[in-house]
């Protein structure tokens, strides 16, 4: 378990993040916010790499000295040796995690197989597309089956097949490992986590479950004809989306209050969170 206690991190006068407390034990979890909301300076600061101005983060002395005991991390910018191929990118990943050299080979076919690139160990790390370099940087964060994996914006430049794919591989190593996740796209934790955090501004302002999160915005849904949308200029309400229905354009929108034409309707975790973020119905923690 990673315990979290009131947890400050400060750039010159800039508060990036101020009084977090929480607790990640096995499962995943999603850590969603707004660009600039302080996800990357939290991790940062929970793995370490960052040094807190207040607070402060303890493992649990059990996970900290097991055996086999690792992380895994994907920077929001992986950064990669050019001049290398995939084979001997992660061979340098696999050597820094001190995996023996008699199992890194088999140990780094596993990872490229989870990230379908298999075919792809001969190759230059600067022939391969942006998507691919991503999919690279998934595979050095579960070399070794480290015990806690941290992605930073794990989806960015993936086609919607890799992103399934990213899913898939989520769904196999939560089973042993604390996962967290951090993005602003919603749908990318919506159905493989088992807990979110909602970080906006620095602070975070909601955790649960995610039909914890769904019940945020219970009362607050509204779906409404388009062509309503006149009728309703005065009231204060958060367009979600808009979508087409047996020929007519609806509008999903959230409010505290009953809108002209509209009727409710039944919550997500977006409409949880865009709550949280928007201030519609106030903070929950």
């Amino acid at each position: 378990m990673i315990r979290v206690d009131h947890l400050e991190k400060r750039f010159g006068k800039k508060v990036a993040i101020q009084d977090i407390t929480l607790s990640l034990e096995q499962g995943v979890y999603g850590l969603l916010g707004p660009n600039g909301a302080g996800k990357t300076t939290l991790m940062r600061t929970i793995l370490g790499l960052y040094k807190p101005d207040g607070g402060q983060v303890q493992w649990d002395e059990a996970d900290a000295r097991g055996s086999g005991f690792s992380f895994g991390y994907l920077p929001q910018q992986f950064m990669s040796f050019e001049e290398l191929t995939v084979q001997e990118t992660l061979a340098y990943f696999a050597t820094l995690k001190k995996i023996p050299k008699l199992e890194r080979d088999d140990e780094i076919a596993r990872c490229l197989k989870l990230v379908r690139l298999t075919g792809e160990a001969k190759k230059k790390m600067g022939a391969l597309s942006g998507g691919m370099i991503r999919r690279i940087g998934i595979a050095q964060a579960l070399l070794g089956n480290p015990s806690v994996v941290f992605f930073d914006e794990p989806t960015a430049g993936l086609d919607p097949e890799e992103r399934m794919n990213f899913k898939m591989c989520i769904a196999e190593i939560k089973k042993r490992a604390t996962v967290l996740i951090s993005t602003h796209i919603v749908s990318d934790v919506e159905g493989i986590c088992d807990h979110i955090l909602i970080l906006n501004s620095g602070r975070l302002v909601a955790a649960g479950t995610r039909k914890e999160i769904e019940e945020i915005a219970r009362g607050k849904v509204w779906v409404v004809p388009a062509e309503a949308r006149g009728k309703n200029e005065d009231g204060h309400w958060h367009l979600i989306n808009v979508y087409e229905q047996d020929g007519q354009e609806w509008m999903r929108v959230l409010s505290d209050e009953k809108l002209v034409e509209s009727e409710p309707a039944q919550p997500h975790v977006e409409d949880g969170y865009f709550c949280c973020i928007k201030g519609i119905g106030g903070e929950r923690k």
